[in-house]
């Protein structure tokens, strides 16, 4: 009986670790243009603190890859308070290759404490599961993160 339990748990495991591999994997997966994929650059928020009234710019350089953003490209930034409301949630200008500065003021109804900011390339799937660029095509299609994390940096704001 022992024998058998182990060559189960050793299936499971092995299954598991091919599920697990592959979906690793997809971030490597060519876009189908040749191009490497390409995600969009890592943003800063400063300052990491601030109060109601304080301005706070967020911004990125370009990415190291070519995103094709395109010319009217935009980027989404939210501001998520200490209770969980999004106090900001706007648009704003971005470059075809992710580069954006974006400063927006604390509202004085935010929160105090811990709150998120977030910054992500508006109305394109930057995370597909399949690696390719969707933004290449000009499909006119509506789409939508799949299965990547959202990357938020901290901003505490203080009384």
């Amino acid at each position: 009986m022992p024998y058998r339990m182990g060559r189960r748990v050793s299936a499971c495991a092995g299954v598991a670790a091919v599920i697990v591999s592959a979906s690793l994997s997809a971030c490597g997966v060519s876009p189908g243009n040749g191009e490497p994929p390409c995600l969009p650059p890592a943003y800063s928020v400063a300052p990491p603190s601030a109060r109601a009234g304080d301005p706070v710019t967020v911004q990125a350089p370009d990415a190291d890859c070519n995103p094709r953003y395109g010319k009217d490209a935009r980027i989404q930034v939210t501001l998520t308070d200490a209770a969980g409301i999004k106090v900001i949630n706007t648009t704003a200008p971005m470059t075809d290759g992710g580069a954006f500065t974006y400063t927006f003021v604390v509202p004085a109804t935010a929160a105090a404490g811990p709150a998120a900011v977030e910054a992500v390339p508006y109305g394109v799937d930057w995370c597909d599961d399949t690696g390719r660029n969707n933004r290449a095509g000009g499909t006119g299609t509506t789409l939508e993160r799949t299965s990547c994390a959202a990357r938020t940096e901290p901003l505490t704001i203080v009384r």
